[in-house]
C-alpha cells in the first residue's frame, strides 16, 4: 500500500501496518493532557471543595453523582457525533484540535469557585462548572480520543501497544498531577486563588500535548459503506451493541475499575490526612502506585499480554491489586507497609491498564462480524458513559460515606467513626472490586482465541482477500 504524508511527515495507510514509536508516544500524551483535569478531579476536587471552598460534603457527593449521569448521556451523544464525523483528519483525531482551548479553560472555571459566596450560590457555580468541564467539554475531546485507538490499526498486537503507551502517559499525568498540583498551589500562597493560578498553569500546558497529539497520529481505519447499503440508524447502532456480548464484559469492567479508581483515589487525601496524621503524605502514597504502574507497563505487561492474551493478562492484574488492597488492610497505619502494598497495588494496575483500552477496540471487530454494523465511536462513548457513571456513584459515595462517618474537615483528630468511613472507601471497596473484575474475566472473557479468525472473516467479506 502507498505510503501518505500529512504535515510534512510520511507514514503507512495499511490498517495492519506497525506503527512508529513516535505515533504510539503522540497518541499516549493525549491521555496525559487528558488528565490533567481528569486526574485533578478523581485525586483533589472533593477535598478543594470540602477543604478550601468549604462546600458541604453530602451536597457535593450528590451533585457528582446527577451530574455523572448528564455526563455519561452526553458520552453517548458525543459518540453518535464522531461516527458521523467527516474531514480530512479522520472521525476522531481532529476533536483534539478543535477542543484544546476550551479544555483548558474549562479546567480554570472548575477550579474557580467563589470562597466568599453564600453556601447555595457555591453549590450552583460547582453545579454548573462540574457540569461544563465534565458533561460536555471533557466529553467532546476524550470520546474521539478514546476512539482513535480503533481507528488508528486494526492489528491487535498494536492496539495493545497503544493502550500501554495512553497508560503510560496517563499514569504519568496523574504522577504529574499527584506530585506538582499541591506543590504548585502552595508556590502561588496555598490559599483558593493559587488552586485557579495553579489550573492556569495546568491549562497552557494541556494545550501544547493536546496539539502534540493531534498533529502526529494518524487514522488508517476506514469504514467501508457499500452504497446499496443504507447506513445503521442510531437505534440499530445500539442494538447492534447489546448483542455485542464482549463489549458488555469490558463495558462493565471498566464501569467498576473507573468506581474504585475514583472512590480509592479520592480517599487517598482523607487516609494520608485522618489515618497517617500527614495530608501531604498523599503525595508519595500515590507515587509508590504510579511510580509502579509506569514500570510493570515498560517491563512485564507488554510481554505477558502477547504471550497470554489481554483476558488473562488482565485478570493476573486484578488479582495482584487485590493482594495489594489485601496487605493493606492488614498493615494498620505502618506507613513503610502501606508503601509496600501501593506497590503491589501500581503492578497489578500496570497489567491492567495495558489491556483495558485494547480489549475494548477488540470488541469493535467483534460486534462488526456478529451484526454487520461498525460503531466504534459509539463503542467508546457507551463504554466512556460506563466509566463517568463509575466516576459519579464513586464520587457520590465518597461525600455520603465520608458524611455519614461524621469527617469533619476543620477537627484537628477525626472520630473512629470518620476513620473506618475512610478505609472503607480507600480498602474495603476496591479490594472487592478487584475480585469481582477478575472473576468476571476468567469465567467470561473469550475474545483472544477468536479474534485472528474474526479479522479473516471480516477480510474475506469485504473483499480484501
Amino acid at each position: 500500500m502507498a505510503t501518505k504524508k500529512e504535515f510534512g511527515m510520511t507514514y503507512n495507510p495499511d490498517p495492519q501496518s506497525k506503527l512508529s514509536f513516535l505515533e504510539r508516544f503522540a497518541y499516549g500524551t493525549g491521555d496525559f493532557a487528558g488528565n490533567i483535569v481528569y486526574s485533578a478531579i478523581s485525586i483533589f476536587l472533593v477535598f478543594y471543595y470540602t477543604d478550601v471552598v468549604h462546600a458541604d460534603a453530602a451536597a457535593v457527593g450528590t451533585i457528582m453523582l446527577v451530574s455523572r449521569i448528564f455526563d455519561g448521556i452526553s458520552d453517548i451523544i458525543m459518540g453518535i457525533i464522531v461516527d458521523r464525523t467527516k474531514s480530512k483528519f479522520g472521525k476522531a483525531r481532529v476533536w483534539l484540535a478543535r477542543l484544546a482551548i476550551p479544555y483548558a479553560l474549562s479546567a480554570v472555571i472548575l477550579f474557580s469557585v467563589p470562597t466568599n459566596a453564600s453556601n447555595t450560590f457555591k453549590l450552583i457555580y460547582i453545579f454548573l462548572s462540574y457540569n461544563l468541564v465534565s458533561t460536555v467539554i471533557f466529553t467532546a475531546i476524550n470520546v474521539p480520543y478514546a476512539t482513535m485507538n480503533a481507528m488508528m490499526t486494526q492489528n491487535q498486537y498494536e492496539r495493545t501497544l497503544l493502550g500501554t503507551f495512553r497508560m503510560l502517559l496517563a499514569t504519568a499525568g496523574t504522577l504529574f498531577i499527584n506530585t506538582f498540583t499541591l506543590k504548585v498551589v502552595n508556590v502561588f500562597g496555598g490559599d483558593a486563588k493559587a488552586w485557579t493560578l495553579t489550573f492556569v498553569v495546568f491549562g497552557v500546558l494541556s494545550i501544547v500535548i493536546f496539539l502534540f497529539s493531534f498533529f502526529f497520529t494518524h487514522e488508517r481505519v476506514i469504514e467501508e459503506q457499500n452504497s446499496d447499503t443504507p447506513k445503521a440508524n442510531i437505534a440499530q447502532e445500539f442494538g447492534a451493541l447489546l448483542k455485542n456480548k464482549y463489549w458488555l464484559i469490558v463495558a462493565l469492567v471498566v464501569f467498576i475499575m473507573y468506581f474504585s479508581l475514583t472512590v480509592g483515589g479520592g480517599t487517598a487525601i482523607y487516609y494520608a490526612k485522618a489515618v497517617l496524621n500527614d495530608q501531604n503524605l498523599v503525595g508519595p502514597l500515590g507515587n509508590a502506585t504510579t511510580i509502579a504502574q509506569i514500570a510493570t507497563m515498560f517491563v512485564a505487561a507488554p510481554l505477558f499480554v502477547k504471550r497470554m492474551g489481554k483476558g488473562k493478562a488482565m485478570v493476573w492484574g486484578m488479582s495482584i491489586s487485590a493482594i495489594g488492597y489485601l496487605m493493606t488492610a492488614l498493615v494498620g497505619a505502618n506507613y513503610t507497609l502501606i508503601m509496600v502494598s501501593n506497590v503491589i497495588k501500581g503492578i497489578g494496575n500496570g497489567f491492567a491498564a495495558s489491556c483495558m483500552w485494547g480489549m475494548l477496540s477488540d470488541t469493535i471487530e467483534y460486534g462488526e462480524w456478529k451484526t454487520g454494523i461498525r460503531s466504534a465511536g459509539l463503542a467508546n462513548a457507551a463504554s466512556s458513559f460506563g466509566s463517568k457513571v463509575g466516576s459519579g456513584v464513586a464520587g457520590a459515595v465518597l461525600g455520603w460515606v465520608m458524611a455519614a462517618g461524621g469527617y469533619d474537615a476543620t477537627a484537628a483528630t477525626q472520630s473512629a467513626s470518620a476513620v473506618a468511613a475512610v478505609s472503607t472507601l480507600y480498602i474495603y471497596l476496591p479490594l472487592a472490586i478487584s475480585v469481582i473484575s477478575a472473576v468476571v474475566l476468567l469465567v467470561f472473557y473469550k475474545l483472544d482465541k477468536e479474534y485472528d479468525g474474526i479479522i479473516a472473516d471480516l477480510e474475506v467479506r469485504k473483499g480484501i482477500k
